[in-house]
């Protein structure tokens, strides 16, 4: 009888050795060749957007193929836009005035989880930033996504080969398991996690370092100087884009009880359904699983389908069910994260209430992720952005467009950093600096410093203004002569070539 575990392991052993022995030689090349290497990757997988897009959501059920699609060109086209002209090979600065040199040192072979509700773009975006930092990296895939995250790989695997670089160091495991899965992390040089709790908590106590993400539990307050036609529509066009797969997606309303009433016609004229009595009863059976998580049968579903698995009938047209919650908790459901088309909404007398209801919104298993602000009046939302424990505040945008970086100018990301708060070890929007280490060559400054004795027992003597310690190991002073007129570029160019050999 074949055992599963082990054959992934041995898998997650073979590929890791090969990417260890394809990375060095892809770290040697110049910036130009691993520009041009990440130029082919995301013009191939930009080209077969469509077809993965549709494969995703054929395979796990989840969101929508033409959003799946933009997601893919988010990843491909957009990603590299922003990280074409990034400095990420050899010096990356040169600071004349502090004689500092940052050299960019890769880190070697990443682990990248990839879950199940973003897997081909989540592939392509984590690709293009590993080969882009010098790295290898390694794909551990959902096992609902194993075909399309397999494919994804073999079409950027084909772009290196056109490139004459090894196709090693982009690869995947094709008998994905726990045990795995946990090898992969113990013998990698970082993790790249994104996925639940559960996986990214494995990751942070694997002994490898490791940038995860944490959960989204975005609430959208619409403040009363708000355009509430635009706020609604916004968080319509967030919520409902690929059936809120996407973790900053919108998981509540709140909203003033002076426009409430017009906020809530609004979301009815634009297909929100509002729940009630035993309809609502209905929908909440099916939202989560006994231990209080997410239902994976409704993950990434529209309006209708979650409908009809709950037993109810709804107007055709509906995009969103809605419901009125008076509370935060486990005991709520609509106050938690739903990856779906259902969405909380709250009403507050004031600005300061919302503040409060916000922060604990997040505290219920999202801060440090995403906040949404729709308003008008710049102090609120200065007061929002000085104290609300999250990584990133979307003001008067969608929050699941803007926090990937669609419609606004954060990095376009699909692993969304949540900070110390969150347990992230990084608030950001997760960019090639993120898998590098800076290696910095410091040079004397000439200035005078306390060093005294010469080895010698000898007594102690203020040391020359030209040397920071007089001390050569044999009594005598080192020459002072030329060491002002250093050239640091060229010492520099020296100091990297011997550097590169060890690397």
């Amino acid at each position: 009888m074949v055992d599963k575990d082990l054959l992934s392991i041995q898998e997650v052993r073979a590929l890791v050795r090969a990417a260890r022995k394809a990375q060095p030689e892809f770290a040697q090349m110049s910036q130009e060749r691993v520009d041009a290497v990440i130029k082919a990757v995301s013009e191939a997988t930009a080209a077969q957007a469509e077809t993965l897009g549709t494969m995703a959501a054929e395979e796990t059920g989840f969101g929508k193929p033409q959003d799946k699609k933009t997601k893919n060109l988010l990843a491909s086209e957009k990603v590299y836009a922003c990280i074409r002209d990034m400095k990420t090979v050899g010096i990356l600065s040169t600071n004349n005035e502090t004689k500092v040199v940052e050299v960019a040192v890769p880190v070697g072979v990443i682990a990248g989880i990839v879950p199940s509700t973003n897997p081909t773009s989540t592939t392509i975006y984590k690709s293009l930033i590993s080969l882009k930092s010098g790295n290898a990296i390694v794909f551990t895939p959902h096992p609902s996504a194993r075909k399309c995250i397999a494919k994804t790989v073999e079409i950027i695997q084909g772009a290196l080969r056109s490139c004459n670089v090894s196709p090693d160091l982009v690869s995947c495991i094709t008998i994905p398991t726990i045990e795995g899965t946990n090898e992969l992390m113990k013998i990698c040089d970082l993790i790249l996690a994104t996925g639940g709790p559960g996986m990214v908590k494995a990751a942070y106590s694997s002994g490898t370092p490791a940038l995860g993400v944490g959960a989204g539990n975005t609430p959208a307050f619409i403040e009363r100087t708000a355009d509430i036609e635009s706020a609604v529509t916004k968080i319509m066009s967030s919520k409902t884009f690929d059936n809120g797969t996407i973790c900053a997606s919108e998981q509540s309303i709140v909203t003033e009880s002076c426009i409430a009433a017009k906020v809530r016609a609004t979301l009815e004229a634009q297909g929100a359904y509002f729940l009630q009595g035993e309809k609502l009863e209905k929908v909440k059976n099916v939202m989560e699983r006994g231990n209080g998580s997410m239902n994976p049968a409704i993950v990434g579903r529209d309006a209708l389908t979650i409908a009809r698995i709950a037993g109810i009938d709804v107007p055709q047209g509906t995009r969103l069910l809605v419901s009125d919650e008076k509370g935060v908790g486990h005991k709520y459901p609509f106050s938690k994260e739903k990856l779906t088309a259902l969405l909380g909404f709250y009403v507050v007398e004031d600005w300061h209430e919302a503040c409060e209801l916000c922060t604990a919104l997040l505290h219920n298993c999202g801060a440090g992720h995403t906040l949404a602000i729709h308003s008008n009046n710049e102090e609120i939302i200065r007061e929002f952005g000085l104290k609300k424990p999250v990584s990133r505040i979307m003001v008067n945008t969608p929050a699941t467009q803007g926090a990937v970086g669609l419609s606004t100018g954060l990095f376009p990301s699909f692993t969304l950093g949540c900070g110390a708060v969150g347990g992230s070890a990084t608030s950001d929007n997760v960019t090639p600096m993120n898998l590098i280490n800076i290696r910095r060559v410091a040079y004397d400054l000439n200035s005078q410093c306390c060093c005294s004795g010469n080895g010698h027992g000898a007594a102690n003597h203020a040391a020359p203004a030209s040397s920071c310690c007089s001390g050569n190991g044999h009594g005598t002073s080192a020459p002072a002569a030329g060491a002002g007129n250093i050239d640091i570029n060229a010492v520099t160019e020296l100091i990297v070539a011997e550097l590169k050999k060890v690397l």
